[in-house]
């Protein structure tokens, strides 16, 4: 089932930083000690009567506040002092262009409706792209003190206040022994799709809603075997993919493809899992 661009990914997982003038450790480096800078913004505004601003100006509801918007101007501007020729992607503000080799992408809380509801199931994303390939990918949550981390040859790693470990996915091959997490059904955009996931649902161990970018940590942590959703933006994916595949696991859309664009997204521990659950998405 998988189709050549992701066979071709598998296949130069192992390859070098030859893409950027960077190297990977001191990328990675950079983004774990950003993140964790900006974490007490986080914290300042969590569980407590912060105003909340409905971007879509409609009937539909997508919240921002004031920490996703300083949160993402810090990140901004440590990068632009950093790495000044490198473009930036974010969820607030316009995106920057940059030198088209090296690429950030911020989510500087995914999961803002947990984040209002007073909820620990939301994290800050940060990613790094050479070339549209994702080499490092960054979750934090301040409030667990909690860091996913992962690199492109460098294996994903979990820490929290009581250490640092290294983290794989499950060996999971069956949807029979399958836990599967999904954000929410209204993320799906018509009763199709929510059909095709309710299908897989209706053959796994066990299914749980919530959890935004956390299940995706969950997932590479080796707690969990599939992540299915719809509707995610480029930046809601692209700084959970190094860590996912860093860990083992697969991330594609629901034809096979690239997961960079967002969209209808499926993460799974294990390639035989992948293949079993596209069949029934597809």
């Amino acid at each position: 089932m998988l189709g050549p661009t992701i066979q071709r990914k598998f296949q130069n997982m192992t390859r070098d930083n030859e893409m950027t003038s960077v190297p990977y450790a001191a990328l990675q480096e950079f983004a774990v000690n950003l993140v964790r800078e900006v974490g007490p913004v986080a914290l300042k505004y969590f569980r407590s009567e912060i105003p909340v601003i409905n971007k879509s100006g409609s009937n539909q509801f997508d919240p921002v506040t004031q920490a996703d918007r300083e949160i993402e101007m810090l990140i901004r501007r440590r990068i632009e002092s950093v790495y000044p020729t490198h473009g930036i992607v974010g969820e607030e503000e316009a995106s920057r262009e940059g030198d088209g080799l090296h690429r950030w992408i911020i989510d500087p809380i995914d999961g803002t409706r947990a984040y209002i509801s007073g909820s620990p199931m939301w994290g800050i994303l940060l990613g790094f792209q050479a070339r549209e390939d994702c080499i490092l990918g960054v979750m934090y949550q301040p409030y667990l003190n909690e860091m996913f981390t992962g690199i492109r040859g460098g294996g994903a790693t979990f820490e929290n206040g009581w250490g640092h470990r290294a983290i794989v996915t499950r060996k999971t091959t069956s949807l029979a022994e399958a836990i599967l997490y999904c954000t929410h059904p209204s993320i799906f955009g018509n009763q199709q799709d929510l059909d095709r996931f309710l299908g897989i649902a209706d053959r796994c161990r066990m299914m749980r809603y919530g959890g935004d970018c956390y299940a995706y940590g969950l997932l590479a942590y080796g707690l969990i075997d599939l992540v299915i959703e719809g509707g995610l933006a480029p930046y809601d994916i692209i700084p959970l993919i190094p860590i996912i595949e860093a860990a083992g696991g697969v991330v594609t859309n629901w034809e096979g493809g690239p997961a960079t664009s967002g969209g209808r997204i499926i993460a799974v521990a294990t390639l035989q899992l992948h293949e079993a659950a596209l069949r029934l998405l597809s």
